[in-house]
């Protein structure tokens, strides 16, 4: 049974907890060549930050998020780019497979992982 008591932030470790999921998770994603080009010419050091903060208000730990709706943050990447599912299973893997190298309990990564799926369709602009 999971143990759903504090918020998902909290249960995955705070703060200390996202940010070296985020560092590992972008290692990754740089260096996979089905993905990668999404972020060329990006300051990788404020998307970091950017992501760290998404995922801080995505899983509990704060109650307000200052960037752009998913649709808008993405829509140039699928209409220009053509980020598709098999961009977002790729990113998807990614994630998943920091978590498991962080030793993140399966409950937490399963729900991480519904977190994500819940916001494919905003991503992909469907």
């Amino acid at each position: 049974m999971t143990d759903r008591i504090g918020t998902l932030f909290e249960r995955l470790g705070g703060e200390p907890a996202v940010e070296a999921v985020v560092e590992n998770f972008y290692t990754r994603v740089m260096e996979d060549s089905r993905i990668n080009h999404f972020f060329a010419g990006v300051d990788m050091k404020k998307q970091r930050e950017h992501q760290i903060a998404f995922l801080r208000f995505t899983f509990g730990g704060s109650s307000y998020y200052r960037g752009l709706s998913l649709r808008n943050a993405h829509q140039n990447l699928v209409e220009e780019f053509g980020l598709r599912d098999e961009h977002f299973n790729a990113v998807f893997e990614h994630l998943v497979s920091t978590l498991k190298d962080l030793r993140v309990r399966e409950d937490l990564i399963k729900e991480v992982g519904e977190n994500l799926e819940s916001i494919r369709s905003y991503i992909l602009n469907k």
